[in-house]
């Protein structure tokens, strides 16, 4: 009704009071009749009176048997007897078996009720700011606690004091939030130095900054050769760059810091996490996932006894392992082997999109878990993070990813022990006009007095690796890197 009112006809009607049943599941209602005491007994005939015979016990009196109805027989009555006796436990049971289904069905409710208070309870606890915050001060929730662990940070923790962001405030205001609730040092993007350790976990053989710019939707990765030389950040006579985890200096620790300091004081790149890995981890990686599909476009024999087949296939563990660290044949040595791996990094990343498309994104992150809990990568990524960088990259498109390499060219190095080296010498102008372009998207221009590179070369031979850039897209359409006919296998035909 418009006027919410009832009138008291419509008013709903009380339900009736029903009688409880008692624990033996008899009825006890309000109009059943009062059990007898004791058993009836037959009525006495009154004095005087004669009682008249029925007509069956009279028919059933006649000598010569004509009579049309029989007297029950001992065993019909007690057949009779046994059938009534059967219908009344059958209900009687009936009747216990739904007392029982009404008890069972109270006790569940019973069991769920207190399931649900004891849940409701946990979210609480788990929710209430009772942990102390060690970094940011104040307290936060037990479920932010675990979400902020970092049980594979081996490697140590970054120190972020002092670096000079030279943010731009042309480029970024101070109220500027990109959305994706990570530790930054500058909102909008997030840095992330990759390094992959040879063999001996000594030098480092593979050196990237993957850098998300969330507030473009883009992803760049810049490649640093490990052959790159940097005389200041490094006590090996080479003076490169792959040295400095191991051999920087030694009052800097732990030692990743060493790299992180290389890679800001000469790069300007701000970082805010590490990942490091050994080649021999990648077997184990790449076999969680299901392997990379890629096109391979020839035959490569890495050893006698480990060799990739040409065509469509899917990258194992270990043919992954040996695509990546190839380099004998290529022309360019370390550099083909980098060309090289952007063609396994475009593969990558389509095999990320695969695994959220066809498998969910809650199967990507089983797989994250899992190779974070096995401890085949050290991070000083949280898991809560590692599942929000996740989560953005698998929205990023092929063509949103752009790959560089630092400029330069090769060198060669005399160093202190009379021995001369081939090392890569960075073009500076070059790459700065690099870093600015697609590294620095939220910060100042880079200067020459800004980095720490030192040229060995002034003029230069020649500027073949100065514009490397390309999208993964156009990579993982490309040709494999130029090889040396002469470096071919003896035992290989034609």
């Amino acid at each position: 009704m418009e006027n919410n009112e009832f009138n008291s006809e419509d008013r709903p009607k009380p339900l009736r009071t029903l009688a409880r049943l008692n624990n033996t599941g008899e009825y006890h209602g309000q109009h059943e009749a009062e059990p007898p005491q004791h058993r009836r007994k037959k009525a006495e005939p009154r004095k005087g009176v004669k009682r008249k015979k029925s007509r069956a016990y009279a028919e059933s009196a006649v000598p010569d048997g004509r009579s049309r109805k029989k007297k029950k027989s001992k065993n019909q009555k007690l057949k009779s007897r046994e059938l009534k006796i059967r219908k009344f436990k059958n209900q009687e049971s009936e009747s216990e078996v739904t007392t029982k289904a009404g008890r069972i069905g109270n006790k569940t409710i019973q069991i769920v009720s207190i399931i649900s208070t004891l849940v409701i309870v946990v979210l609480m606890v788990l929710n209430m700011p009772i942990c102390l915050d060690n970094e940011n001060g104040g307290n936060i929730s037990l479920v932010t606690f675990f979400k902020n662990m970092q049980p594979a940070a081996m490697e140590g923790k970054l120190n972020k004091d002092n670096i000079n962001l030279n943010v731009n405030p042309d480029a970024v205001d101070e109220d500027f939030n990109d959305g994706l609730d990570l530790p930054q040092l500058i909102e909008g993007q997030y840095s992330i130095l990759f390094l992959g350790f040879d063999e001996e976990e000594f030098n480092t053989d593979v050196m990237w900054v993957v850098q998300f710019d969330i507030g473009h939707g883009g992803l760049n990765i810049l490649q640093i050769p490990r052959d790159t030389c940097l005389p200041d950040y490094t006590a090996s006579v080479t003076r490169k760059f792959n040295s400095i985890y191991s051999m920087g200096d030694p009052t800097i620790m732990p030692p990743i810091q060493r790299t992180v300091n290389a890679v800001q004081e000469n790069f300007g790149i701000p970082i805010d996490a590490y990942v490091t890995t050994a080649c021999f981890d990648i077997v184990d990686i790449v076999n969680i996932i299901g392997g990379i599909p890629m096109h391979v476009e020839n035959e490569i024999i890495y050893e006698a006894d480990k060799i990739i087949p040409e065509g469509d296939i899917v990258l194992t563990g270990e043919q992954a392992e040996w695509f990546v660290r190839f380099r004998r044949e290529w022309i360019q040595g370390d550099i083909g082997r980098m060309q090289n791996q952007r063609k396994f990094m475009a593969a990558a990343m389509q095999k990320l999109f695969s695994i959220v498309e066809n498998e969910g994104r809650l199967k990507l992150y089983s797989y994250i878990k899992e190779i974070y809990d096995k401890g085949l990568l050290y991070t000083d990524l949280s898991i809560g993070d590692l599942g929000k960088i996740a989560d953005f990259a698998s929205t990023i498109n092929m063509d949103e990813v752009q790959v560089n390499m630092i400029p330069g060219e090769d060198a060669k190095f005399y160093a202190a022990d009379g021995n001369i080296y081939d090392v890569y010498s960075v073009h500076k102008e070059a790459t700065i006009e690099l870093l600015n372009k697609y590294y620095r998207p939220y910060q100042k221009d880079m200067t020459e007095e800004d980095t720490s590179i030192v040229e060995l070369i002034t003029e230069y031979q020649y500027e073949l690796y100065d514009d490397t850039g390309a999208t993964l897209d156009d990579i993982e359409d490309a040709t494999e890197p130029m090889r040396d006919p002469s470096k071919k296998p003896w035992w290989k035909e034609d």
